[in-house]
């Protein structure tokens, strides 16, 4: 089970910086001056939003190596959870920016602030401060959904946990310690992202922070 536990914290370790990193991306086109970007952005939130992630999952495990393109079950399983939970990360991202001030991006500009400065040092860490607990919530799904690798041959928790309860005919006794496991793996996640928002929102107001 420990040894399942540890797949389970490395894939969704690996996932959550790939959907966090790739959430910014998308969310950065999606508020980008060329219609283009945006459209291209728009339709890649919506297809991963609205397509269920075992199909997802499916599609890029067994339907990759008919192109020829061949990857493993592990790395499988983190490239579709970060894309699948950057689909989510990048409204929430979206969202922040939006929130932000027209007058601060205008007084950037009067400073001469170029529009990458500008991007870069006032509109993302503003969007990042206040959509840090809103993409916790996403984060911590995607922790759950980790489950779901057991289904193309990742011996990670859940499946590490049906191996061993059919074995030891002990099903009580291991899913009690499945439920105990997952509880303290997003538990964890939550303290962290908890600590992140108050680091980030430093200085500001009570009911900000």
């Amino acid at each position: 089970m420990l040894e399942g536990f540890a797949l389970t914290v490395a894939a969704c370790v690996l996932a959550v910086a790939g959907a966090v990193v790739l959430g910014a991306l998308i969310a950065s086109l999606r508020t980008a001056r060329s219609r283009a970007a945006r459209t291209v952005a728009a339709v890649y939130c919506d297809l991963f939003r609205n397509v269920p992630f075992i199909v997802q999952l499916f599609f890029f495990f067994y339907g990759l190596p008919e192109l020829g393109i061949y990857i493993g079950a592990f790395e499988t399983g983190v490239l579709a959870m970060s894309i699948a939970g950057g689909a989510f990360v990048a409204d929430v991202i979206r969202a922040g920016i939006l929130s932000i001030e027209q007058g601060v991006i205008e007084a950037a500009r009067v400073f001469g602030l170029s529009r990458w400065q500008i991007f870069s040092r006032i509109v993302m860490p503003n969007a990042l401060r206040v959509s840090v607990r809103p993409m916790g919530s996403v984060l911590i799904n995607l922790v759950l959904t980790s489950s779901i690798l057991s289904t193309i041959t990742v011996n990670e928790l859940t499946g590490t946990a049906k191996i061993v309860a059919a074995t030891t005919f002990m099903p009580f006794e291991v899913y009690a310690v499945l439920l105990v496991l997952y509880a303290a793996l997003t538990y964890t996640l939550s303290l962290a992202v908890t600590g992140v928002h108050r680091r980030l929102n430093r200085g500001m107001p009570e009911a900000v922070a």
